[in-house]
């Protein structure tokens, strides 16, 4: 199914300042995204402007500049050519509970490796098993 857009919706059961935490924090990207192996960012705390790297299961590396940053309620990456945009948009339901959408497009061209709602669900798992390591 080749796509342009790709928009994915998911529930946690944790508060929006820890998912927003755990999901900016580059140490954190290869516990649930499979294809990325590292990640680093050029600084922290990330602002706009701050470049993020990854380095996929290839070995290769992708850059991407924050273009939008406001704590807790949106997380938007460009790529390097400019061409793939992510956004992350947290929304909190409750003290305990928050909804993350995973929206991703390209201006030119088709996306390569649309996330799936697989890929979010590790993000559930990835966060579990986070907070019981944290916990003790």
């Amino acid at each position: 199914m080749n796509k342009k857009s790709n928009k994915l919706t998911i529930q946690l059961d944790k508060p929006v300042r820890k998912v927003f935490a755990f999901t900016i924090n580059a140490k954190n990207t290869p516990l649930w995204i499979d294809s990325i192996v590292k990640e680093e960012t050029s600084e922290w705390p990330v602002k706009v402007g701050s470049v993020y790297k990854n380095q996929n299961k290839a070995g290769q590396w992708s850059e991407y500049t924050v273009t939008a940053l406001k704590e807790n309620v949106i997380f938007e990456l460009l790529s390097k050519d400019k061409n793939y945009h992510v956004r992350y948009t947290y929304r909190a339901i409750n003290a305990e509970t928050c909804e993350l959408e995973y929206f991703e497009w390209v201006d030119r061209g088709e996306l390569e490796e649309p996330f799936t709602l697989n890929t979010l669900k590790k993000l559930k798992s990835a966060m579990g098993v986070n907070r019981k390591r944290l916990d003790g």
